[in-house]
């Protein structure tokens, strides 16, 4: 029988109730929600159905030890009273990551990470007059050391490579959407396979293979080849397989509609090689549109959300872009809710609809807004509400 133990999922800004609802539909137990991470109690095997299962996850810790600490000399010394050998061997490979919130240290994250890797170097070189090599792209085993104020935290990392990379998207366009990011907006927007889902600007495809896979109940990382567990000393090969199965036999088939548009045949054809790679081809259709010339041609509610470019990715007038936005919604898509995320706050002042709602959200280190518009049936300009709802 596994025995049970924290764990920690780290998440993107303004995720933390979505991971917290994932996990807690998942199984998992004494979940709390911190700022981009949510901790949770599970056994090995539900480890391996977080990292399999978790869409809004960027990485799944195994915290293995945490002590009061006071300087760089103090993180040294406690480093060294760890049991190493019980995460890894002499002839392993390990990388160390850092985060440093505190006072106590003067020094960059960076010294941390090399401060802490020779202090696990040298316990192995003390007791068995060898020691482990550094690999920063493929080490078999990935320490994270977490320092806030005096209190240091060591977990090991689970996830290996982020869970962003699912292991389905072999080509992108510009600054694609990062795949958690996508998800995430995904379950903001409610979308969850009962209605049509367009994603207008659809760029290499990301929105709509995260949309298809959480309308079908498809576990987001079934397509990655490695996880970071799998080179772990006590990694259960038969148990990995064996929840993995659990998931596949929950899946669904949406019978709605999901449809993607891009007016550039190279994004049309990246998608569409995206889409294959995911094993989506028969949800997913992907069309060569042009959106401000489009309208909405299938029946129903529909659920349209998408990445209009911004910032560095719009060299064009801003201002006569978003007014299309709006323009093309009124007269082409009524019946719809509409979802899009863009830094650009004063570009939102052209569109010409009425937010219902407007999410606080990061895409990298920019500060983002996630608005929502409600196109209604019989009319070309949204119901007669004047509130706005800010989160």
């Amino acid at each position: 029988m596994n025995e049970n133990y924290k764990m920690v999922a780290t998440t993107m800004f303004g995720f933390e109730d979505l991971l917290a609802k994932e996990l807690e539909d998942l199984g998992a137990t004494y979940i709390e929600k911190g700022v981009r991470n949510v901790s949770f109690v599970g056994d090995k095997g539900f480890m391996y159905k977080a990292n399999i299962a978790l869409r809004t996850a960027i990485r799944i810790l195994k915290p293995i030890n945490r002590f009061k600490v006071f300087d760089e000399d103090d993180l040294y010394k406690k480093l060294q009273r760890i049991n190493w050998e019980t995460y890894m061997k002499v002839d392993s490979t390990f990388a160390i990551g850092a985060v440093v919130n505190s006072k106590n240290f003067t020094t960059n994250s960076h010294y941390i990470s090399l401060k802490s890797k020779d202090a696990i170097a040298d316990y192995f070189r003390h007791k068995y007059h060898a020691r482990p090599n550094v690999d920063v792209k493929h080490p078999d085993i990935k320490i994270h050391v977490h320092i806030q104020n005096d209190l240091c935290s060591v977990s090991i990392d689970s996830s290996g490579d982020s869970l962003h990379k699912r292991g389905y998207r072999s080509s992108t366009n510009i600054a694609p959407i990062n795949e958690v990011l996508a998800a995430g907006l995904v379950l903001l927007s409610g979308y969850n396979g009962d209605c049509n889902f367009i994603d207008p600007m659809c760029g290499s495809g990301t929105i709509l293979i995260e949309a298809a896979m959480i309308a079908n109940n498809i576990p987001p990382n079934i397509n990655r080849k490695e996880f970071g567990f799998e080179k772990w000393e006590d990694y259960d090969e038969s148990l990995f397989f064996a929840v993995q199965d659990s998931l596949l036999k929950k899946m669904r088939n949406c019978h709605f509609k999901i449809m993607g548009f891009d007016k550039a045949p190279s994004a049309v054809r990246k998608a569409i090689e995206n889409v294959e790679n995911a094993n989506l081809t028969e949800f997913i259709g992907i069309h060569h549109v042009n959106f401000f010339n489009s309208v909405k041609e299938v029946f129903g509610k529909t659920i349209i959300l998408f990445n209009p470019p911004y910032g560095e990715r719009l060299n064009i007038d801003v201002a006569e872009f978003y007014k299309s936005i709006g323009d093309t919604l009124k007269n082409g898509y009524s019946d719809s809710t509409v979802w899009f995320i863009t830094s650009d706050f004063e570009a939102l002042k052209h569109v010409g609809l009425k937010t219902s709602k407007k999410i606080a959200l990061k895409n990298g280190d920019l500060d983002c807004k996630f608005v929502r518009y409600d196109m209604y049936e019989g009319s070309k300009k949204i119901k007669k509400d004047t509130s706005e709802e800010e989160e």
